[in-house]
C-alpha cells in the first residue's frame, strides 16, 4: 500500500515538471456490483458517453467488496486517471484512498450515493432522492385515496442499506408525504417496526427482504388481518417482498400496494401483472449525460454546473451537486416511459 502511493506521488511530481509526458483524458469509473441491473446499466451508459465524448474510460464493478473498490480505485490511479467517478458501497470508508486522489490533483465526482465523513470529494450527481421517497409516499396516498378514505391500512415499512446515504433520503422523503396520514390514524403498523435503523436491509438484499417479510406475514398477518401497504425503497427489495407474498398465498382479492425503484426488467414485469404498483424510473442515460458533461467541464477548466449547494452534506463539507429528476412508472405509462423511450424493448418486458 505504502508502496503504491508512493509510486502515485512520484508519477505526480512527474508529470507537474514534465507535463509533455503526461497522460492524456482518462477517466476512471468504480461502480458498486455488476450483479444488479441497474448498476451494469449506470456503468455501460457512463462507459459508452464518456467513450463517444473522446476520453478513454477504466470501468471496474467491485462486487460489493469494499477493499476491492478501494484497491480498483488505487490502480485507477497508477494508470495515470485524470477524473474519478465513484459510486460508492460504503460512502464513508473512502476517506484515504480520496485522499491519495486529491494529493495527485484528481478530482472526485460521487455517482448517486453521496461519499460522506471526507472532505476529498468535489462534486455529487445524482437523482433527488428526498424526491424519490416523496414520490412512493405520494402513490400510496393516492392508491388508498387517503385523503378521503376513512381506514384505518395497514402499513409495513422496508429501508435501504444504512450504509448508503441514499436510503436515508428516500425513507425520509416517504415518512415525511406519509406522517399526516400516520398522525391522523388512517395508516397504522401492526408490527410497530417504522424506525429506519429496525426496517432496513443491509446490502439492499432481495433475499433478505424476502426474510424480513416472511416473519412479518408470520407473526402479524396469519391470523386474516389485512395487509394494504408495502413501502419498499427500491426493486431489488419489492422482488424479495413480492416472492414473500406469494409463497404466504396472497391474491389479487387481498394484494398489497407494492413500491418500487429502478425499472429493473423483473419488476417492471411484476408491474404489468399486477404483482408490484409501481417503481420510481431513474432514467441512467440522463444520469450519465449529466457526469459526462461535469466531467467534459473540469477537464476543460470550466465551471462545473450545479443546482443545489446547500442539502448535500456529507458530514465534512456541504458537496456542491447536480439534482436530475425521477418520474415514477405504473401499468398505466409504462410503455410510455420505458419502451416508447427506448430504454427497454417490448420483447424485454413481455409477460409470458
Amino acid at each position: 500500500m505504502k508502496k503504491a502511493l508512493f509510486v502515485i506521488l512520484l508519477l505526480a511530481v512527474f508529470a507537474a515538471a514534465f507535463p509533455v509526458f503526461a497522460a492524456g483524458e482518462k477517466v476512471g469509473v468504480a461502480m458498486p456490483t455488476n450483479s444488479l441491473q441497474r448498476w451494469n446499466q449506470d456503468g455501460q451508459n457512463m462507459k459508452a458517453q464518456l467513450e463517444k465524448a473522446g476520453y478513454e474510460v477504466i470501468l471496474e464493478y467491485a462486487n460489493n467488496d469494499v477493499a476491492a473498490q478501494i484497491s480498483q480505485i488505487e490502480n485507477m490511479l497508477l494508470n495515470d486517471v485524470q477524473v474519478l467517478v465513484v459510486a460508492s458501497i460504503d460512502g464513508g470508508a473512502l476517506g484515504e484512498v480520496l485522499r491519495t486522489a486529491n494529493d495527485v490533483g484528481v478530482p472526485v465526482i460521487a455517482y448517486d450515493r453521496l461519499i460522506t465523513g471526507t472532505e476529498y470529494v468535489d462534486y455529487y450527481t445524482s437523482f433527488d432522492n428526498y424526491r424519490v421517497g416523496a414520490f412512493q409516499g405520494e402513490y400510496i396516498v393516492k392508491a388508498l385515496d387517503l385523503e378521503n378514505a376513512e381506514g384505518p391500512f395497514n402499513i409495513e415499512y422496508f429501508g435501504g442499506s444504512p450504509d448508503d446515504n441514499n436510503a436515508h433520503l428516500f425513507y425520509q422523503g416517504a415518512i415525511d408525504a406519509l406522517q399526516p396520514y400516520i398522525d391522523a390514524g388512517k395508516l397504522v403498523n401492526p408490527s410497530g417496526q417504522i424506525d429506519f435503523e429496525t426496517v432496513a436491509i443491509l446490502g439492499w438484499g432481495s433475499d433478505d427482504a424476502q426474510a424480513r417479510m416472511d416473519n412479518l406475514i408470520n407473526s402479524y398477518y396469519s391470523d386474516g388481518t389485512k395487509l394494504d401497504v408495502v413501502l419498499s425503497p427500491n426493486d431489488s427489495l419489492a422482488i424479495g417482498i413480492v416472492n414473500s407474498l406469494i409463497s404466504a398465498g396472497f391474491k389479487e382479492d387481498n394484494w398489497p400496494v407494492v413500491t418500487g425503484q429502478d425499472c429493473d426488467i423483473p419488476n417492471v414485469i411484476n408491474i404489468v401483472k399486477g404483482l408490484q404498483s409501481m417503481s420510481i424510473f431513474k432514467d441512467t442515460r440522463t444520469l450519465a449525460e449529466r457526469t459526462v458533461t461535469m466531467v467534459a467541464q473540469i477537464l476543460a477548466g470550466e465551471e462545473v454546473e450545479v443546482n443545489n449547494t446547500e442539502d448535500y452534506d456529507n458530514g465534512v463539507k456541504v458537496v456542491p451537486s447536480f439534482l436530475c429528476d425521477p418520474v415514477f412508472a405504473d401499468k398505466d405509462n409504462y410503455k410510455e416511459l420505458l419502451v416508447d423511450t427506448g430504454y427497454y424493448t417490448e420483447d424485454q418486458i413481455k409477460v409470458e
